[in-house]
């Protein structure tokens, strides 16, 4: 029997609040039937509320203004899903503080200023979900806060954004460069006209900011993060990792929990092609995951787009108001951030592992043994040297695969090896990870 109302206020109606009316709206009998109380959206506010829209908003109040939400006694639940940084952490802080629960997708928001609106939430007895602020309806926050609760997290490497591993997917299967394929991902609107925030990286290193602070108890901002991204891949990077070398290119948001410290990164990254992770293809997202009881898991789905993204919101909507009705909502709070001791995050310059160098040589003898010295020392030595025959605008390709080195002598050693006359561009290195479970 269904006797409680539980009243939204929606602020911000684009394309993922599009899906969550849908979906509140298509599955209202069977969430009141499995909840035991009804959800209704009261209010949505919105800049372009008058805008034409296909849907049913037959009892919805209409609004411009987001302090009618906020502000309004009757609503309980409050979404957020205007993104960026002000006015919404504004909207966010003053709804945590009138006393009201908020569901919100907003990755940016939460890497930057994370610590302040988990501790609001907690200070207000009240909720906050992101579930749909990574990985969009792949249920991973969930996982990380309840389904892994007895697991240290040992390491966590994530495809957490779909524009890069499209472009990096139709790269590898089309053989054209990087312009000409984000050029046809922005025509076909899986990238945006400005694709700066998630080819540089940024993006997923909002996400894994936020997969970070919660695997390791401790409060980690994009900031904190070292972040590049894919744009200087070519396709001949893709060939030669693939066939000489039996390595995948992906971007990868990677955090591990080091003996005192934690290494937090995002950037290309060589993987064995035969790992699970290496098969994601187009805009999909995974995640794969090492516990200390449960071992390696992956995770798998849509990373984004209107109906998974809002699948996702509406998950973390039904549990809160769950927890409303039964009159424990807020009581605990599910993120863990009880950590006394504070874990330095590793210097990209400290880390150790193997890379792949590309250089783009002139085809004259010497410049073999030339490099080979500079490697020499910087006490990097090397697995795997091939000459490609093939002149590229007047030269060739000389790409090699390293031992374990550490970070900061590769980076000098590939600054001096560009000083070469015999050298005609600057030279590539991309980090390697071999993916173990441990």
């Amino acid at each position: 029997m269904v006797n409680k109302v539980i009243n939204i206020g929606l602020i911000g109606l684009g394309t993922v609040g599009t899906g969550v009316v849908n979906i509140l709206s298509e599955k209202r009998d069977l969430v009141s039937a499995q909840l035991g109380a009804e959800l209704r959206i009261k209010k949505i506010a919105d800049l372009n509320i008058a805008g034409s829209r296909d849907l049913d908003l037959k009892g919805v109040q209409l609004t411009t203004s987001a302090k009618e939400i906020i502000s309004d006694p009757e609503i309980e639940i409050v979404i957020e899903l205007i993104g960026g940084y002000e006015p919404a952490r504004s909207f966010i802080l003053t709804a945590l503080r009138n006393g009201k629960h908020v569901v919100t997708a907003n990755k940016a928001l939460l890497a930057r200023h994370w610590d302040e609106i988990i501790l609001t939430a907690k200070e207000q007895g009240a909720e906050i979900g992101f579930e749909a602020s990574v990985a969009g309806g792949i249920p991973l926050i969930s996982s990380l806060t309840l389904g892994l609760c007895a697991n240290k997290i040992l390491s966590i490497y994530g495809i957490i954004n779909g524009t890069c591993n499209y472009i990096l997917t139709k790269m590898a299967e089309e053989g054209e460069d990087f312009e000409k394929v984000l050029a046809e991902a922005q025509a076909k609107g899986f990238a945006e006209s400005d694709p700066a925030l998630d080819i540089e990286g940024i993006d997923s290193a909002h996400k894994i900011a936020i997969l970070a602070s919660l695997s390791t108890g401790q409060f980690i901002k994009d900031a904190d993060i070292y972040q590049e991204g894919i744009s200087r891949i070519t396709h001949r990077d893709i060939l030669y990792a693939d066939e000489e070398f039996g390595l995948t290119i992906k971007l990868l948001g990677i955090v591990r929990q080091l003996d005192g410290e934690l290494d937090v990164r995002v950037h290309p990254t060589m993987i064995p092609k035969e790992h699970l992770l290496s098969q994601v293809k187009g805009v999909f997202n995974a995640v794969y995951l090492v516990g200390d009881s449960v071992g390696p898991l992956i995770f798998y789905g849509q990373g984004a787009g209107e109906l998974p993204t809002a699948s996702a919101v509406v998950a973390d909507v039904i549990g809160i108001a769950h927890n409303i009705k039964n009159q424990v909502a807020g009581r605990v709070l599910k993120v863990p951030f009880d950590v006394k001791e504070r874990k330095k995050i590793k210097d990209i310059t400290e880390l150790r592992t193997e890379y792949y160098l590309r250089l783009s040589t002139l085809d004259q003898p010497g410049v073999l043994a030339k490099v080979s010295g500079i490697l020499g020392r910087y006490k990097i030595s090397l697995a795997s040297v091939i000459q490609k025959e093939r002149s590229i605008k007047g030269a060739v390709p000389l790409v090699m695969l390293t031992h374990h080195a550490k970070e900061a002598n590769i980076k000098k050693a590939v600054q001096e090896i560009d000083r070469l006359s015999c050298i005609k561009e600057k030279s590539l290195f991309v980090r390697i990870e071999r993916l173990e479970e441990k």
